[in-house]
């Protein structure tokens, strides 16, 4: 399962910033992932994800949104991942909560 896969490299390489895919009590800068799609094309898969990074100011949530961006790079370096292919990302501030975010949406290829 590539969520469980990806939850636990971004864990382990975003030292200090809670990763998951529930938003945490009293926490301020986080990261949440989670899945929007994915399709199989001779049994290969392809899921779609969308990575939000929180922070107390707008531009706190973008400084980590270019963290998680980084991190991804290497995400390729595993053994079951054959491509990361970032579409776009963006400010996507809840209006709802008042939250500062950005998402960064990857397709991610993988067995």
């Amino acid at each position: 399962m590539i969520i469980k896969t990806l939850l636990d490299y971004l864990t382990e390489n975003l030292e200090g910033i809670y990763v998951g895919m529930e938003a945490p009590e009293q926490l301020t800068d986080y990261v949440l992932i989670d899945q929007t799609g994915s399709a199989i094309t001779n049994h290969i898969t392809t899921t779609t994800v969308a990575i939000q990074s929180y922070g107390a100011s707008l531009y706190e949530a973008m400084l980590l949104n270019e963290r998680v961006k980084g991190v991804m790079d290497g995400f390729l370096a595993l053994d079951e991942v054959t491509r990361v292919q970032l579409n776009t990302d963006y400010n996507f501030t809840d209006t709802e909560t008042k939250q500062y975010r950005w998402q960064a949406v990857y397709q991610i290829t993988h067995y």
